[in-house]
């Protein structure tokens, strides 16, 4: 790229509010852990906004603790009858609790400026899907991203090819959502010019 005096740059995809999906638990591997710390302390480190599902436990605490230790700010949406089941984070900069995890889900994506996928159990997975379906259906054009640490969501990746080879869909990957191997590639698509990005 060119970086002479006047030079015109392409624009860059600012992070903005980061939704990110991921578990309540740590897993069986310590590099989920180290995954979501990882992305907590970047996404603080570029300016960016945490909206996650509010609890304290597991990936979703981690990827907050990093955000706050970072000085970035964390916004939780959480049910009010998982408010204490799953351990409401008492340090966040915003705790928004609502009536289901219908509105749950809802209110995140539409503080969400994009969405990041780490490991993560059966919600993970609902709110993955549901939030692809919806960019499938034009309700929404923000970037998806599944940062696929280990290999972890490989067979999610494979489950999408055979639905795009059996016709039931046209290509999801990448034209819908993307799959990067780990945190540093993730901010690396993400901060690539806005065109790379393709509208669904």
């Amino acid at each position: 790229m060119n970086h002479r005096a006047g030079a015109v740059r392409e624009p860059v995809q600012r992070l903005g509010r980061l939704c990110v999906y991921c578990g309540s638990s740590d897993g069986g591997d310590t590099r989920y852990g180290a995954a979501a710390s990882e992305l907590g302390a970047g996404l603080a480190a570029r300016g960016g906004e945490l909206v996650y599902g509010g609890g304290r436990n597991g990936l979703m605490g981690r990827v907050a603790d990093a955000v706050l230790a970072g000085g970035g700010r964390a916004t939780g949406v959480i049910p009010v009858h998982l408010q204490h089941r799953e351990v409401a984070h008492p340090g966040l900069s915003e705790l928004v609790v609502v009536a289901d995890m219908h509105q749950r889900k809802r209110v995140m994506a539409e503080r969400a400026d994009a969405f990041a996928v780490l490991p993560g159990g059966v919600g993970t997975l609902d709110e993955t899907v549901e939030i692809l379906s919806w960019r499938q259906l034009g309700l929404h054009q923000k970037p998806i991203f599944i940062v696929d640490i280990g290999g972890y969501w490989a067979p999610l990746a494979a489950l999408f090819e055979h639905i795009v080879a059996s016709r039931f869909a046209a290509p999801l990957v990448p034209d819908l959502i993307r799959f990067v191997p780990d945190i540093a590639a993730f901010f690396v698509a993400f901060e690539q010019p806005m065109a790379t990005h393709p509208i669904g």
